[in-house]
């Protein structure tokens, strides 16, 4: 058995937490949040594969984590960051609730229990 540390021999590791350190937390929530977007319409099937990466319980959970994420940050981002990531978000609830072929009842759809209840 060795008494040796573990090392960190990824290079550039420190200066990866420099960078980031530098990066306002709006850039980092927003980030994600586009992020969080993109792989929902993936899931979604609304890329130009369609259907071929089409997975609903996935797409499902990405838009619920999202939802989640603009409620928790909605207060500390601007309405200027937040207003576009809502209409998104509610995008991809109503192709979710389009694609969707027994639909959810209206409040319980993905990201719905923070969002309300949203129709098209």
């Amino acid at each position: 058995m060795s008494d040796a540390t573990p090392v960190n021999d990824s290079p550039g590791f420190d200066e990866m937490a420099r960078d980031i350190a530098e990066v306002p937390a709006v850039e980092v929530i927003v980030t994600v949040a586009v992020n969080l977007m993109s792989a929902a319409a993936v899931k979604l099937g609304l890329t130009e594969d369609g259907d071929e990466h089409k997975d609903l319980d996935e797409a499902r959970k990405l838009v619920h984590a999202l939802a989640g994420l603009l409620d928790a940050s909605t207060t500390e981002i601007s309405s200027f960051h937040a207003a576009p990531l809502r209409d998104g978000l509610k995008s991809l609830q109503l192709a979710f609730r389009e694609a969707s072929l027994v639909p959810d009842e209206p409040g319980t759809g993905p990201g719905e229990k923070y969002t309300g209840p949203v129709f098209g």
